[in-house]
């Protein structure tokens, strides 16, 4: 499947509505995986749990997740992410931090609604963490479906395919 270029990168992070797809290993070893709302701020993912998650409990145990972002419609353009989540703002600090926190609303609701979800819960703590897109210990892979014009054996990378079998036409 061919990389996403920078731009199709680019857009996919700005898609209002995309969820990212957070992974982070519960206490007891047993993965967990949940849906989250995100913002990327330069070269960072940022998110936000609420202080009682179970999701902010094992990033403190264990800053390292995976993350995948991905598009439900043609040419499903998707990206994962493993690293090491940085904290930017401890939860009770969010005054700090008020603004990107309704920037994030803002990317899967109306406006109004981003307010009023925000100012609703003003007063249930969060964190305001990130992952770098750019930082040498994360692992950023990119991909998608091939498009009009472009090599329909691409649809899978060649390491997927079993060696002596046929790649559309051609052996791997």
């Amino acid at each position: 499947m061919p990389a996403l270029t920078t731009a199709e990168l680019d857009d996919l992070l700005d898609t209002r509505g995309v969820l990212a797809r957070i992974g982070t290993v519960d206490a007891d070893g047993l993965p967990r995986v949940l849906p989250l709302w995100f913002i990327r701020d330069g070269e960072r993912i940022c998110f936000t749990p609420r202080s009682p998650a179970v999701i902010w409990h094992n990033i403190r145990r264990d800053p390292r997740v995976g993350i995948s972002i991905d598009e439900e419609a043609a040419p499903y353009r998707k990206c994962t992410l493993q690293g090491v989540v940085e904290v930017l703002h401890a939860p009770g600090e969010d005054d700090a931090w008020r603004d990107l926190y309704r920037a994030i609303a803002g990317r899967y609701v109306p406006k109004e609604a981003a307010d009023a979800y925000v100012d609703g819960t003003i007063d249930q703590p969060r964190a305001l963490c990130a992952i770098s897109l750019s930082s040498p210990s994360t692992r950023v892979s990119t991909w998608r479906m091939p498009l009009a014009g472009e090599d329909p054996a691409g649809i899978w990378h060649h390491r997927y395919y079993v060696p002596g079998t046929t790649l559309r036409g051609r052996t791997a």
